[in-house]
């Protein structure tokens, strides 16, 4: 993962004019004279130094009395990351893929990977993560490829965070900050940004540190004396403070939304809707199979963690029947437990489901693992008890030999593409099929002037049969115990 990068055509010619004694001078030299064979070339109008970085106007852009100020030649600078991992159990392919992931995460949140380098151990060195000698090695690399950030793949302490910026020289973050990172970017929605919020509090708390004043003591309390009798609390105890209060009116505000949902959650219950939540790996597809299953026009985007926010949209079975599909928050390994613990709420989707649709990227070089990741997270949450369906996505991109693979080894699963439709269809037929079916089977007739009720077993139950008679509609059907007490005065004496 080593970048690399060639000198401009320009410089080239700037060699060519100037001989090897000359050059740096040249370049140090605010006014370089112009010459055909290095500027005739070029496109536009050539500034000195001095006028590229002056404050230059931009007329026509005005929204107030006065134009806007723009920076001439601005551009945006990417950080530049180097990344490191810890080698510590399984195979080396493992530990490769742990650290591609890592980088798929640092560019999600908008990094330059330059190199990444990995280090075999038993366990994480508890002073640096990777050891001193190793830290030094990695302060050459930072230095030679110009680099202005370390990130490490796996939860550092503070410590290690200490101590490795002080032998590296430059700005150190660990796997969960950098996935913080990314759902701070992300979150849209007011309780997604206030689960973010927590989160980021919550692994901020312990990793507070203080320069200078910040560990200087307050002016004592009591009655207000000549010594202001006691020491008082420093800055950063002060801050530390805060940040509980914050995290606790955090809490309120989360349990408060979290109130909305569930009064919707029973309102759905109370109508006897039975739910579906997609819950699976981050970017394998969840938001694109909402679309396709019921046109939902939710984000998709080929990122990690694209959507945040959950989405719950009504679809309909091939027999007719009503339930809600459930988009909920992507899973990765090593998923923080702070964000577990923050966007708890949300995962109960996820645990009162009566279906789980569990989507795994059937082209990922090892799905098996996104499946461990996932299915560890749905344990977290206490939603083991709910039936699942393995939908393995992106088939139209996948190894043959992988599906056969997945498909042998996980009994209730399905190949489908979102993107191309495939198999789109045995899955809404699965899902009919393993959706809770209505307990109760009646025959009854019911009088035209109820037609509430009819109506009632198509959405909530199952219709066998029904026949348009003289006194009524004679209908055959499986409908709920709450359905089938209504139901019951019309019933004939012939079906008693």
């Amino acid at each position: 993962m080593t970048s690399s990068s060639s000198l401009p055509q320009d410089s080239t010619r700037f060699a060519h004019a100037y001989p090897e004694g000359l050059r740096a001078d040249a370049l140090m030299e605010e006014d370089v004279a112009w010459s055909h064979g290095i500027d005739g070339e070029r496109d536009g109008d050539q500034f000195d130094r001095s006028e590229r970085a002056a404050l230059r106007r931009v007329a026509g852009l005005s929204t107030e009395l006065e134009d806007v100020t723009e920076v001439e030649y601005r551009q945006l600078r990417l950080e530049r990351v180097v990344l490191v991992g810890v080698w510590t159990s399984g195979t080396a392919q493992d530990a490769e893929n742990s650290l591609a992931e890592l980088a798929a995460l640092a560019e999600t949140a908008g990094a330059l990977v330059l190199d990444g380098v990995m280090q075999r151990r038993d366990t994480p060195d508890a002073s640096t993560y990777i050891g001193s000698g190793k830290a030094t090695e990695l302060r050459d690399i930072v230095l030679e490829t110009g680099a202005d950030t370390v990130v490490c793949d796996g939860e550092l302490s503070p410590a290690q965070l200490i101590h490795l910026e002080d032998i590296v020289k430059v700005k150190v973050i660990d796997r969960t900050a950098l996935i913080l990172d990314i759902f701070a970017q992300h979150a849209k929605s007011r309780e997604g940004k206030a689960q973010v919020a927590l989160a980021q509090m919550q692994y901020m708390l312990p990793r507070l540190r203080g320069w200078g004043q910040s560990l200087s003591r307050q002016m004592g309390g009591g009655s207000g004396g000549l010594a202001t009798r006691g020491p008082g609390e420093t800055k950063i105890e002060t801050d530390r403070r805060r940040i509980r209060e914050k995290m606790a009116k955090m809490r309120r505000e989360i349990a408060e939304m979290k109130t909305g949902r569930e009064i919707k959650r029973q309102e759905r219950r109370r109508h006897k809707v039975p739910s579906v939540a997609i819950a699976g790996y981050t970017n394998a597809g969840k938001s694109s199979l909402l679309n396709r299953l019921t046109g939902a026009g939710v984000l998709v985007e080929n990122a990690l963690f694209a959507t945040l926010d959950p989405t719950v949209r009504r679809a309909e079975t091939p027999s007719g029947r009503l339930y809600t599909l459930a988009d909920t928050v992507g899973f990765v390994r090593h998923l923080p437990h702070h964000l577990v613990e923050a966007f708890r709420s949300t995962m109960e989707e996820v645990g009162d489901a009566d279906l789980i649709l569990h989507v795994v990227d059937g082209s990922h070089p090892v799905p098996e693992e996104q499946l461990a990741a996932v299915r560890e997270v749905i344990r977290d949450v206490g939603a083991t008890d709910v039936p699942e369906i393995v939908v393995i996505n992106k088939a139209d991109a996948a190894d043959p030999l992988v599906l056969q693979r997945l498909l042998r080894v996980e009994k209730r699963s399905l190949a489908v593409s979102a993107r191309t439709g495939a198999g789109i269809d045995e899955l809404l037929a699965l899902i009919d099929d393993e959706l809770p079916k209505p307990s109760v089977e009646i025959e009854a007739l019911v009088p035209y002037t109820h037609g509430r009720l009819v109506a009632l077993a198509h959405t909530e139950g199952e219709v066998n049969s029904e026949e348009h008679t003289p006194e009524g509609t004679l209908l055959k059907a499986r409908v709920h115990p709450e359905l089938a007490a209504e139901l019951a005065p019309y019933i004939p004496a012939s079906a008693l």
